[in-house]
């Protein structure tokens, strides 16, 4: 009877090493734009790649997002429907992969707070979910933090401005197919199954 708690507890166990680890994406530089359409991001490096590859700082590849359309002002933050789209792009540097690393969207409202610097600048951050497809067409999800410091006004005609970034950071974490864990974990027990039958006779 150990045997086959052991074993099921094997079953349940080797799915979740399926996971694979988190992925700590630093980035700097590139233009962030405010409209009505939304916030995008062009032409953001990537200085660092934690996770993934070397993990030394150097230049890994580009950024690149937009949210869904400006919604609305409330005190000291901006909110913007989801959708879009995100796009990380390796360029072979410090073993990080050559070619796109992560596609996908936001996947809730994103959000943009500003709170006032010491020396009278605005710092602005963008704080928003996404999820899409990892490089190896592994599901995956994260979330998102960017800063910059910049002049933005918001109106009749929406959330308006530009800035250069100052930093930003993208967590992606994988996630594996509910299906396939299924089958794995089912597998495992059938598995069991069997050994228990045979060493009985």
């Amino acid at each position: 009877m150990k045997r086959i708690v052991w074993m099921a507890l094997l079953a349940l166990a080797l799915p979740l090493s399926a996971f694979a680890g988190t992925v700590d994406f630093s980035n700097s530089g590139g233009t962030l734009t405010g409209s009505s359409s939304g916030l995008t991001l062009s032409n953001s490096m990537v200085i660092q790649t934690v996770g993934l590859g070397t993990g030394v700082p150097g230049n890994d590849g580009t950024m690149n997002f937009s949210t869904g359309s400006y919604v609305s002002t409330v005190g000291n933050v901006s909110t913007f429907n989801g959708g879009g789209s995100f796009m990380i792009v390796g360029n072979g540097n410090n073993g990080v992969p050559n070619g796109t690393i992560f596609v996908g969207s936001f996947s809730t409202p994103v959000t943009l707070t500003g709170t006032m610097a010491v020396d009278g600048k605005i710092v602005y951050l963008v704080k928003g979910q996404i999820s899409g497809t990892w490089f190896n067409g592994q599901g995956a999800i994260g979330i998102t933090n960017q800063t910059w410091v910049g002049s933005f006004t918001t109106g009749e005609n929406g959330f308006m401005g530009s800035a250069t970034l100052g930093s930003g950071e993208t967590i992606i974490t994988t996630v594996p197919e509910p299906g396939t864990l299924g089958l794995l974990g089912t597998g495992l027990v059938g598995l069991a199954g069997i050994v228990r039958r045979k060493l009985k006779a």
